[in-house]
Formats: structure tokens, C-alpha cells, sequence
């Protein structure tokens, strides 16, 4: 009887601890997340406020609390988390504690200036805008590189390109210069020296391709008359730097649909009307396609080009400066039947 007794209680017992272990396993390793989604944990956030982000996103935070203390996770690693549903809170809490932070594709393309650069990169990372502004005018940098606040958006190569969400604005010029090293290989460096080009200039000219055609197809050809201006030592006479001497003076905002024959006697080393040779630097930042446009342009006679009224957004050229007085001459009809007179 009495051994009857002690079995009974040792079942009972076992069926207790064993209830004991699957309830405790179950907050470990059951399923605790109910929606997929992505977590942000700032830099300055602490416990206390990642459990306040997990909390719309896991059935139980009491859980996800009692397993990171099991674990001794204290120390908030930010980042981007993406977080899947059906997760355990043990998957959640080690995803956590190991840092385990989604890479972001960041991308950007044409930001004209430091300034708008600088927001739309604020936008994909934690760093804000005037960090990154700060970091990209750096002068200690920019003197160990040769570069100036006018030239540090050549840089910037429009690209997609992955981060992880708390890279310091730092980290992200730095990788900005990599980049642009990488990109400027053997290949596109010897091109370069074959034009008689330094990579600056041809970013610079680039900038002015870029500019002057939103057409890829055309860009080589908009490029091989540039250069041939620079090489027969004529002025570049180009629009897109006059419009950067406005704006230079008006404000980045304002607006210039059209080139007025006042606007040509700017005073700006950027009014290529007035100055030989390139300007000092980039008036916008050009794509891959613009820079290759440079180093691989099309080899032809032209020394003029127009706006097309007939071909919208493409231009006519012109060998003779008769064959392009007449081009212009139909554009200039065209805008002012248009009424811009601006």
C-alpha cells in the first residue's frame, strides 16, 4: 500500500514538473509573433522602449521580457529589424541580442546639391540630414582627398547600394568614396586619359551632358560635340551652366525655362558664354550613363546643337553655324508662340 502511495505521488510529480516544462518551453519556443513587419531601434533607444516598438507586433511582451532576462539581454543593438510572424520569442530575442539587422537598399539619383543629397539619404538612414551635410563638407576630409564643397558630389555615384540603417554619416561618406574609386577602374581611367581628362573634368563635363539631355540615347552625342568645342579651344557655350550661374545668384528653386541673351553676360566663372574651357566644377550629379557618355562619346563634326521643336526633349545639331542659326531661330519661334518668355 505504502508502495502504491509513493508511485502515486511520483506521477503526480513528474506530471507537475512535466507540465512545469512544456508551459516554460512554450514561452520560449512557441509562436509569439503574430504579423510580420520592421522594427527601427534608434541609437538612443533603450529596453524599455524596443519592448514599446514589439509590442503591436508579438502576442506577449511579458514573454519576450521574461526570455531576455533568461538570456541576460540588455544591451540594444539599433538597426532595422524585420521580424516574420509565427516567430518564437527565443528566434526574437536572439535575432535581437545578436544584432541581427536587415541591410537597407538605399538609393538615390540627380540630388543636385549636398543639401537635397543629404536629405534623401536622411530618409533611408538613421543619420539625419545636417549629420550627413556636416560630414560631406568635412574639411579635414575633403583636404586629404582634393576635393572642395563644390567638387564632393562628384562622389556620388547614383546607384543602389546596401547599409545597414545606423551606418553614421561618417561610415556612409566613406563608403560613398570607395565606391567612386571602385567605379573609376583601369578601364574608364585609361578612356579618361585618352580624352586629355582628368576624372574630375570628366564628372564635371558629365554634369553638363546630364544637363543638357534627358535622352540616354543622345548623351554620346551631346558629349563628342562638347568636346569637340574643348578641343578646338571654343567656348562650351552651354545653357545648363548659365542656368546654374542663376541659380547660383536667385536661389536652387528658381525656375529658368528659358535662356535670355542678358543672362549670357552673367558674371560667373560657370557661364561657359564668357569663360573657356570647363567650369570649376560639377553643376549636377550625373549618372553612369552621362559619365560613360564622356569617356565612350561619338566621334562626328558637330560643333552646334538646338532644341528640337519637331523631336520633344531631343536636339537638332548642326555643323555650320548657318545650319544652326536656323535651328535656333525655329526654336525661338516655337517659345515664344509657347509665351515663355522665362
Amino acid at each position: 500500500m505504502a508502495k502504491k502511495k509513493i508511485s502515486t505521488i511520483a506521477i503526480v510529480v513528474s506530471l507537475f514538473i512535466g507540465c512545469i516544462g512544456i508551459y516554460y518551453y512554450q514561452k520560449i519556443f512557441s509562436n509569439n509573433v503574430q504579423k510580420s513587419g520592421v522594427v527601427f531601434i534608434n541609437s538612443t533607444d533603450d529596453f524599455s522602449k524596443l519592448t514599446e516598438k514589439l509590442a503591436p507586433y508579438i502576442n506577449d511582451i511579458n514573454d519576450f521580457m521574461w526570455v531576455s532576462k533568461l538570456k541576460k539581454f540588455t544591451k540594444i543593438k539599433p538597426g532595422k529589424y524585420s521580424i516574420q510572424e509565427n516567430m518564437s520569442t527565443n528566434d526574437l530575442v536572439n535575432m535581437f541580442r545578436g544584432g541581427r539587422q536587415t541591410a537597407v537598399k538605399l538609393s538615390f539619383n540627380n540630388q543636385d546639391t549636398l543639401e537635397k543629397l543629404a536629405g534623401r539619404i536622411s530618409e533611408q538612414l538613421e543619420a539625419d540630414s545636417i549629420s550627413l551635410l556636416t560630414a560631406f563638407k568635412n574639411s579635414k576630409f575633403l583636404s586629404e582627398n582634393n576635393f572642395d564643397e563644390k567638387s564632393i558630389l562628384g562622389i556620388f555615384i547614383p546607384n543602389s547600394y546596401e547599409f545597414y540603417w545606423n551606418t553614421s554619416a561618417e561610415k556612409f561618406r566613406n563608403k560613398m568614396l570607395v565606391e567612386y574609386q571602385n567605379f573609376w577602374n583601369q578601364t574608364r581611367l585609361q578612356k579618361a586619359k585618352n580624352l586629355n581628362l582628368s576624372q574630375k573634368e570628366v564628372i564635371t563635363l558629365a554634369s553638363i551632358v546630364q544637363k543638357e539631355t534627358s535622352k540616354t540615347s543622345e548623351r554620346p552625342i551631346v558629349a563628342g560635340l562638347y568636346l569637340n568645342r574643348l578641343q578646338n579651344n571654343w567656348p562650351l557655350q552651354a545653357d545648363p551652366t548659365v542656368i546654374y550661374a542663376i541659380r547660383q545668384i536667385k536661389g536652387q528653386d528658381f525656375v529658368v525655362k528659358r535662356v535670355l541673351k542678358v543672362d549670357l553676360e552673367i558674371n560667373s566663372l560657370y557661364n561657359t558664354y564668357k569663360n573657356l574651357g570647363l567650369p570649376p566644377s560639377l553643376i549636377a550629379m550625373p549618372d553612369v550613363s552621362s559619365i560613360d557618355a564622356v569617356l565612350n562619346a561619338e566621334k562626328h563634326d558637330y560643333f552646334y546643337m538646338c532644341a528640337s521643336i519637331d523631336k520633344i526633349g531631343f536636339h537638332e545639331f548642326a555643323k555650320s553655324l548657318a545650319q544652326h542659326n536656323r535651328n535656333a531661330e525655329k526654336y525661338q519661334n516655337w517659345l515664344n508662340k509657347q509665351g515663355i518668355n522665362r
